[in-house]
């Protein structure tokens, strides 16, 4: 028997996050419904930020990337990609999510909290962090 896990990036991307990157999460999230073209598909095997409909989260499985505004300065209003998901992963599953971290790490906005894992029956999650374009700490 497998173990399960609810795993969350909750994020914001700089505005000028590569297209390449921003087609690759979209796909990831299943809003796109081709692998991109320069996409590896020995490293990115399927689109594990897909939400299942039928997820067994309480609230089920979710999936957002959208270009948010963050407020203003210098006189003009700034943006950023705002990226959440929520969905249930088998541990076989799990090795993907450095697949994502090393996506996501380069082109994260702050510094600080990226999300976090947890065995479904755990009280305790596993926390990441963003921090000079890479992600810790992982302990799977």
């Amino acid at each position: 028997m497998s173990l399960h896990f609810e795993v969350v990036f909750t994020c914001f991307l700089r505005d000028s996050t590569p297209d390449t990157v921003l087609e690759a999460l979209r796909w990831h999230l299943d809003m796109v419904p081709e692998r991109p073209s320069g996409l590896n598909a020995d490293e990115h095997t399927f689109p594990v930020l897909a939400p299942d409909p039928d997820g067994r989260l309480p609230g089920g499985d979710f999936a957002s990337l959208r270009r948010q505004s963050r407020g203003f300065a210098a006189g003009r209003e700034l943006y950023s990609w705002g990226l959440f998901s929520r969905n249930y992963w088998k541990d076989d599953e799990m090795g993907e999510l450095v697949t994502i971290l090393d996506l996501l790490a380069p082109y994260v906005e702050e510094p600080g909290y990226g999300g976090y894992f947890r065995e479904q029956y755990d009280s305790e999650p596993t926390v990441f962090t963003f921090e000079n374009g890479t992600y810790g700490p992982l302990k799977l």
